[in-house]
């Protein structure tokens, strides 16, 4: 299936302490993090899959590692958070609709899999694992029709975390693009997909990928777990 897919790998990844992007660490398999993605996405949806990926931090790095996709540069990599990434990748990417990926989610193949009933009927979603609760993660809440109805670190009694793998549906993209553009720049994507789906009526099902393995590697510690999996 065609899909277009964008991977937020702009980011300086400060707190990993490596000297190159944290898309590109290595991991036990002899694969970097961006390649496992790369993987997953072919073997999901095959060659007709177009990636596009935003880069800022050592960009020359990635791009010299992955020649084959296609690139936008955020030149405030150091002054603004996914939010601005997202929404320079989005505006990029025509009408139809995007999946994105943080570029440091290590992953199960068969998690977008799973997606993919949902992404042929174009319903947008978030990845999330209800298995776990951390304080400093994305969490969320869901309406009684079971839709996500807040998405932030900050959200009280949450029932699981957000996991960094999202679609946008094409009938949505342009709210979510326009609430991308007023949140601040520090602000991560959730914050502008939590005010459209609260003033624009996005209806976005949580995804449930409990049952398997995805990490996002900001921490060493998150690296060792990663490594078990791969």
């Amino acid at each position: 299936m065609s899909l277009r897919i964008v991977i937020l790998a702009a980011g300086m990844g400060s707190r990993l302490g490596r000297a190159l992007p944290k898309p590109l660490t290595e991991l036990s398999d002899g694969r970097s993090i961006m390649r496992q993605q790369h993987d997953n996405v072919r073997s999901a949806f095959g060659d007709d899959a177009r990636i596009t990926t935003v880069v800022g931090y050592r960009a020359e790095t990635i791009v010299e590692a992955f020649p084959d996709v296609d690139y936008v540069y955020n030149d405030r990599y150091d002054q603004t958070n996914t939010s601005k990434s997202l929404l320079r990748a989005l505006e990029k990417t025509g009408r139809g609709g995007v999946l994105w990926m943080n570029g440091d989610v290590v992953f199960d193949p068969r998690v977008l899999g799973r997606a993919i009933e949902l992404i042929e009927r174009d319903q947008s979603f978030v990845s999330v694992n209800t298995a776990k609760v951390s304080d400093e993660e994305v969490k969320y809440t869901v309406t009684a029709e079971g839709y996500i109805k807040e998405l932030s670190k900050t959200v009280r009694g949450g029932i699981g975390e957000a996991v960094g793998i999202n679609y946008i549906s094409a009938a949505d993209k342009k709210a979510f693009v326009h609430q991308l553009g007023r949140v601040d720049d520090q602000d991560y994507f959730e914050r502008g997909l939590e005010f459209a789906i609260i003033e624009n009526g996005l209806l976005v099902e949580p995804l449930d990928i409990s049952d398997l393995y995805a990490v996002e590697v900001d921490f060493a510690e998150d690296l060792e777990r990663a490594n078990l999996f791969v």
